[in-house]
């Protein structure tokens, strides 16, 4: 009869990292004060090893269940995926699961959501969606913490992840200029749209301290390439001169290359173009393709994350936290404006 294969245990791991079993213990379950570089060796010589953590004990020993329930209002997961997928990386290195519901916009369907969730005892609870509009708080006095990621809470004792859209504005504006491109237009969402709202004021308040205000007041329409072949239409017809647009959106700054293209205005070369969202479905197929403002919405995901995380184990961070966005450039503005 053969000998029966010995089970690999926390002491094992310990021996391969070259560290203690308390130590170890305390790596493997995202505990205490160590460094990363501990972190990571522990986590290391468990995957060689093929060590599981008995889940069960481990839930015992801190009255955690290691599950975080994550409550999306976007059906279309535009904005809201990319979040949830940088949350779940950041929440997965921890050993946490993850429980996702689709609120679908219904305040009925929500509720539901998080009495379910609330049942089965999470940790915490990541809420996001597809505006940056703040919304009131998924429920009064909830016995877990709550981070709201993209969206943002009304009560500023909640802990909300944002992009800076604000400042992403003023980054396009400033590339503009850098550019050479002194009359630039603004065409964007709709007008009562928070996003479209904060990027505009933004715009048309920075080019005016900068010295260049904005060609003609800004254009608000739909989040759509139809509107940006609208609004060009319409710069044209009021003889208003340009030499650069920039969009509150991919998808519009799509349909303003279209126009510009019909009627024989040159991108970048007569006008340099400008998006917002960076989504590679618009800015790959824009001809050329498009310069735009990277919300990096994994990145706002994974700090939302590591703040509930933070929460968890006892050191909320409340308020607004806004996260940079950066500027990637392509072929709608790499040509430089020749000088007279």
């Amino acid at each position: 009869m053969g000998k029966l294969e010995r089970h690999v245990t926390i002491a094992d791991v310990a021996t391969l990292a070259g560290v203690s079993v308390g130590t170890a213990s305390k790596a493997l379950n995202d505990r205490g004060s160590l460094r990363e570089e501990t972190r990571t060796r522990v986590k290391d010589a468990a995957r060689q090893l093929n060590f599981e953590i008995n889940a069960g004990a481990r839930n015992l020993h801190t009255g955690r269940t290691y599950t975080v329930g994550m409550i999306t209002t976007d059906t279309i997961g535009r904005f809201s995926i990319p979040v949830l997928m940088g949350a779940e990386e950041a929440l997965g290195a921890g050993q946490m699961s993850v429980f996702l519901c689709d609120g679908r916009d219904d305040p009925i369907r929500e509720q539901y959501h998080v009495k379910t969730l609330l049942s089965r005892r999470v940790d915490g609870i990541i809420v996001t969606g597809r505006r940056t509009q703040p919304r009131t708080p998924i429920a009064p006095g909830l016995p877990v913490p709550v981070v709201y990621a993209f969206t943002s809470s009304t009560d500023p004792d909640d802990c909300s992840v944002m992009p800076d859209e604000a400042a992403g504005a003023r980054k396009a504006a400033d590339h503009l200029l850098a550019i050479g491109r002194t009359r630039i237009a603004h065409i964007t969402g709709p007008e009562h749209h928070h996003s479209a709202q904060v990027r505009a004021t933004a715009t048309t308040d920075h080019l005016a301290q900068a010295g260049h205000p904005l060609t003609a007041p800004p254009l608000f329409g739909a989040w759509s390439e139809v509107w940006g072949r609208q609004a060009v239409g319409i710069l044209l017809a009021g003889g208003t001169p340009f030499d650069a647009v920039f969009c509150g959106s991919d998808q519009i700054a799509r349909g303003v290359a279209d126009a510009l293209r019909a009627v024989g205005r040159r991108v970048p070369d007569d006008v340099a173009l400008v998006g917002f969202d960076n989504w590679d479905v618009m800015t790959d197929a824009c001809q050329p393709p498009l310069t735009s403002i990277d919300m990096n919405l994994e990145g706002l995901g994974r700090t939302a994350a590591h703040l509930l995380l933070s929460a968890i184990n006892g050191a909320p961070e409340p308020g607004r936290h806004l996260r940079p966005c950066h500027l990637v450039v392509r072929e709608s503005t790499t040509l430089p404006l020749t000088p007279p």
